[in-house]
C-alpha cells in the first residue's frame, strides 16, 4: 500500500514537471516572436540642402573637420583659453551633475534587465502560536522554517523587452543630455574669456580717451585763466572729461562679473581667478577660413537633435509595456525548504518542503484604465515626435542667425575700424585748428566725443566678431566628441 501511494506520488510529481517545461519551452518560443506594440523607427531628417545664409567673411563651403568641430576653440590659438576649456571639463559642477544623472539611468537600465532573470528569496522563520481554551485547546506550538523561495515571469508578450528598450533609450538620450551641457559649458566659457578681454580693450580705450580729455581739460583750463578762452569752453571740456571718467566704473563691475561668472563655469569660488585675468591680453582673433557643413550632417551632430529622437524611441517602447498590460502574465514558481516544530528535527529529512508549478495572471476588468495607459503613452509619443521636429527647426534657426552674425559683424567691424581712423584724424585737426584760432571748441568737442565713442564702439566689435564665432561653433554641436566625454 505504502508503495502504492509513493508511486502515485512520483507520477504526479513528473506530471507537474512535464507541464512546467511545457510551459517553459512554449514561453521561450514565444518570447522571440510576440512583442507587442509598435517597432520604433528611426525618424527621417528633414534638413534642407544648403543654408539659407550666405557664405562670406570666411565661412567656406565644406564637409567640417571633426577634430576642429571636437576642439574648437584651439582655432582662437589662445592658451590660456584652452587652459581655462580644460579646467571646466573637470571642474564643472553642471557637468558633473549631468555625469551623474548618466550613472542613474545606466542603474534604471539594469532594473530593467534585471526583470528577464528568475528572483531568488532566502526565509528563515522562527514563531510561536498559542489558542486560548475557549476557542482551542490552549497549547501553545513553536514553528520554525527555513528555505528558497524563487519565482520567474516569462516575458511572452514582451513587456519585459520593451522595458529594457525604453531604458536603453533613456541612457542614451541622459548621455545626449551630457553632451549638451558640455557644449554649452565650452561656448559660456570661451564667450565669458571673450568678454574679460573685451572689457580689457574698452578700458584701456576709456583710459586713453581720459588722457586725451585731461591734457585738452589742462589746456583749456590755463588759458581761460590767462583770458585767452571763455569760462563755457574750460566747463565743457571738464563735462567731457568726467563723462569719459563716468564710463570706467561700469566697465570694472562687467570685468569683475565676467571674471566672477568664468571661474564659477570652472567650479572655483569667485575671485579665483583674478590674479591669473588681471593683465590685459588681445582678444582672440578669426581664423582664415570656418568650414560650414550641410544642414543634414550638422543636425545630426548636434546633442539636442540627438536628445529628442532618442526620447522619442524610448517613448515608443513605453507604448509596448502598456501594451503587455492588456495580455495575461505567465510565472514559473518553486518553494525548496524544512519545516519543523521542533528546532532540533528541523534539518532532518522527514522537514523537507518543496513545491513548484506555473501559475498565469490576467486582469479580465479595471475599468479601462490598461486602455486609457495606451492612449496616454500614444499621445506621449506624438509629443515627442513634435518635440523633435521642434528641435530641428530650432536647430536650423540657431546655425542660420550664427551664420549671418558672424559675416555681418566682420563687415561692421571694417567700417567702425575706418571711422574710429577718421575720427582720430578729425581730432587732430580739430585741436590744431582750435589752437590756431581758427574754429571754436565745439569743433574739437565733437570731434573728442566721436573719438570717444568710437574706439569703445571698435573694441566692443573686436569682441563680437570672436564672441560670434563662438556661437557658431556651439550651433554647429562642437565640442562633445567621446575624446573629451568620459560617460561610460
Amino acid at each position: 500500500m505504502t508503495k502504492a501511494i509513493n508511486r502515485d506520488l512520483m507520477l504526479r510529481r513528473d506530471s507537474s514537471l512535464r507541464s512546467v517545461f511545457l510551459l517553459l519551452a512554449v514561453g521561450l518560443a514565444l518570447t522571440g516572436c510576440m512583442t507587442v506594440g509598435p517597432d520604433y523607427q528611426p525618424v527621417e531628417l528633414a534638413a534642407p540642402e544648403a543654408w539659407h545664409s550666405e557664405l562670406q567673411g570666411g565661412l567656406t563651403k565644406g564637409p567640417s573637420n571633426p577634430e576642429t568641430l571636437a576642439h574648437w576653440w584651439k582655432v582662437l590659438q589662445d592658451p590660456q583659453l584652452s587652459n581655462l576649456e580644460e579646467r571646466a571639463i573637470k571642474g564643472n559642477l553642471g557637468l558633473k551633475d549631468a555625469r551623474a544623472r548618466i550613472s542613474e539611468a545606466r542603474a534604471m537600465r539594469g532594473i530593467s534587465h534585471a526583470g528577464f532573470f528568475p528572483t531568488l528569496d532566502a526565509i528563515a522563520v522562527v514563531s510561536r502560536s498559542g489558542s486560548g481554551e475557549t476557542g482551542g485547546t490552549g497549547d501553545e506550538t513553536d514553528r520554525y522554517a527555513a528555505g528558497f523561495d524563487a519565482a520567474w515571469e516569462v516575458d511572452i508578450f514582451g513587456g519585459v523587452r520593451r522595458s529594457v528598450e525604453a531604458a536603453e533609450a533613456n541612457l542614451e538620450a541622459t548621455q545626449e543630455n551630457l553632451h549638451g551641457v558640455l557644449v554649452s559649458l565650452l561656448a559660456e566659457v570661451a564667450l565669458n574669456y571673450v568678454e574679460v578681454r573685451t572689457y580689457q580693450a574698452r578700458l584701456e580705450a576709456a583710459e586713453a580717451n581720459i588722457d586725451t580729455l585731461q591734457e585738452t581739460y589742462e589746456i583749456n583750463f590755463s588759458r581761460y585763466n590767462a583770458g585767452l578762452v571763455s569760462e563755457l569752453s574750460a566747463q565743457e571740456s571738464l563735462r567731457l572729461l568726467e563723462t569719459a571718467r563716468s564710463r570706467v566704473p561700469s566697465l570694472e563691475t562687467g570685468l569683475e562679473a565676467a571674471k566672477n561668472r568664468l571661474a564659477v563655469l570652472l567650479g572655483e569660488f569667485p575671485g579665483s581667478l583674478h590674479e591669473e585675468l588681471a593683465e590685459s591680453a588681445q582678444i582672440p582673433g578669426l581664423p582664415a577660413a570656418v568650414m560650414v557643413g550641410i544642414p543634414a550632417e550638422t543636425l545630426r551632430h548636434r546633442p539636442d537633435v540627438r536628445y529628442a529622437e532618442r526620447n522619442l524611441a524610448a517613448q515608443t517602447a513605453r507604448i509596448g509595456m502598456a501594451t503587455a498590460d492588456l495580455y495575461p502574465r505567465f510565472h514559473l514558481f518553486g518553494t525548496l525548504g524544512l519545516e519543523s516544530i521542533s528546532a532540533g528535527e528541523l534539518f532532518q529529512s522527514s522537514s523537507r518542503i518543496w513545491g513548484f508549478g506555473p501559475s498565469a495572471q490576467w486582469r479580465v476588468f479595471d475599468g479601462g484604465a490598461i486602455r486609457e495607459n495606451i492612449q496616454v503613452q500614444n499621445a506621449r509619443q506624438e509629443q515627442a515626435l513634435i518635440h523633435y521636429e521642434s528641435t530641428l527647426l530650432r536647430a536650423q534657426e540657431e546655425v542660420e542667425n550664427a551664420l549671418v552674425a558672424y559675416a555681418k559683424e566682420q563687415l561692421r567691424r571694417e567700417s567702425v575700424a575706418r571711422a574710429s581712423i577718421a575720427a582720430e584724424r578729425a581730432e587732430l585737426l580739430a585741436n590744431d585748428q582750435y589752437q590756431a584760432g581758427l574754429v571754436n571748441f565745439n569743433n574739437v568737442l565733437d570731434a573728442q566725443r566721436a573719438l570717444l565713442l568710437l574706439r569703445d564702439d571698435l573694441a566692443q566689435s573686436n569682441g563680437a566678431m570672436t564672441a560670434n564665432l563662438i556661437r557658431l561653433y556651439k550651433a554647429f554641436g562642437g565640442g562633445w566628441e567621446p575624446a573629451q566625454v568620459k560617460s561610460n
